[in-house]
């Protein structure tokens, strides 16, 4: 077995090295945590929502989107990052960007920390599982990340017609 996997590996790297077994390591680290929140659930008796509104969806989405971005790009929260980054400058308006280093479950790690789009999953399963124990103040915060988002959004439009006008 260790031999068939040690095979697949070689031929899935080609000339790379990547850190094939401690990204299994993250992903049993998701599993694990929806299996835990799902017995949770089960066990205090919470239930998952019937439907999901669209204004419950769209805040999820902003919310992900924003705190995703907020996790793998924000200058403060660089100290999250540091042990599995190197700084390399800004990257855009309010973001960095870092380069992955170290080998194994470092490398992993840094490469979920660095990827907004990466994270976005683990923050939406997250989100989802506030609304089961939490609905209120998991609204709360998606209408507040939501509204973080689009300032932003307005903050580079303004600045795109303040640039076109100058």
């Amino acid at each position: 077995m260790t031999e068939t996997l040690q095979e697949i590996k070689r031929e899935y790297e080609g000339d790379e090295s990547r850190p094939l077994a401690s990204y299994a390591r993250v992903l049993a680290v998701y599993g694990g945590a929806v299996g835990a929140l799902l017995a949770a659930a089960k066990l205090t008796g919470h239930k998952c929502p019937e439907k999901i509104k669209v204004m419950d969806l769209m805040l999820m989405g902003l919310f992900t989107h924003r705190l995703s971005r907020t996790l793998a790009k924000d200058p403060v929260t660089s100290p999250i990052r540091a042990p599995f980054t190197r700084y390399e400058g800004v990257s855009g308006p309010a973001e960095l960007k870092e380069q992955v280093r170290g080998h194994g479950l470092q490398h992993a790690v840094g490469e979920l920390l660095t990827c907004p789009f990466c994270l976005s999953q683990w923050i939406a399963t997250g989100y989802a599982a506030g609304t089961v124990f939490f609905p209120r103040v998991t609204r709360l915060a998606g209408a507040t990340m939501a509204a973080v988002a689009m300032s932003d959004w307005l903050q580079l439009a303004y600045a795109r017609l303040m640039k076109a006008a100058g």
